[in-house]
């Protein structure tokens, strides 16, 4: 089901089928609602459930990663043989997650290799680490992705649970990342909850105002 499809079917379930050129309710309007529903809805249930669900989310094909100096970037007080590769393009931001970032991946284009994910302030120790100071980590600053001893990695995939998905129009994975016709990562029961939500809510009140039915652009008197 796509965003249009849901927007659409919220739509006509308000207006009883009956629309006009003089609607006071516009799909963008909808189309802003349901994402903001969506993230609401998405957060709750990971609070309670703990479980982030596949149709929630979706990839970012191959993200380009360049060489920055972490010193003067970041501020981070790395030797100067520990390289830091930095994502050219900022990530979409994610729905807010208790205690963590809703990226579920970061690897290899490959889509299977995975790179572990640090927070910012653990980078400083990583060169220092006995075990593991040669491994790739990832961390995020901001909206970037930064890839600590990339070893020679200069593309990245990058998974997770966006805001807003049509952000991801922008971004290349052999074809565009999302388009008006691709299927919304909304799972068929949190379709339902924002139907419900949105009829019930914010949209009964647009309703309760007058249109023009007779598409005179003037609105109709009761």
């Amino acid at each position: 089901m796509t965003l249009n499809e849901i927007a659409y079917n919220i739509l006509n379930l308000v207006r009883a089928g009956r629309s006009s050129n003089d609607d006071n309710i516009s799909l963008s309007q909808i189309k802003f609602n349901i994402k903001h529903y969506r993230a609401m809805f998405i957060r709750r249930d990971y609070a309670r459930n703990g479980l982030v669900t596949r149709h929630l989310e979706q990839s970012i094909g191959c993200v380009s990663i360049t060489p920055v100096n972490a010193s003067k970037c970041c501020g981070f007080d790395l030797p100067n043989d520990c390289p830091v590769y930095k994502s050219v393009q900022k990530i979409p931001r994610t729905v807010r997650f208790n205690f963590r970032e809703a990226i579920t991946f970061v690897g290899a284009a490959n889509g299977t290799t995975r790179i572990p994910m640090v927070e910012p302030f653990e980078v400083d120790y990583l060169p220092y680490d006995k075990h593991t100071k040669n491994n790739t980590k990832a961390f995020m600053i901001e909206d970037y992705l930064y890839l600590y001893n990339p070893k020679g990695i200069d593309k990245v995939n990058i998974r997770g649970i966006f805001e807003d998905p049509e952000e991801l129009a922008g971004y290349d994975c052999n074809q565009s990342c999302y388009d008006a016709d691709s299927p919304f990562p909304l799972p068929a029961d949190m379709v339902s909850m924002i139907t419900s939500g949105l009829a019930s809510g914010e949209l009964r009140l647009l309703t309760s105002s007058l249109n023009d039915d007779e598409n005179d652009r003037q609105q109709d008197t009761q």
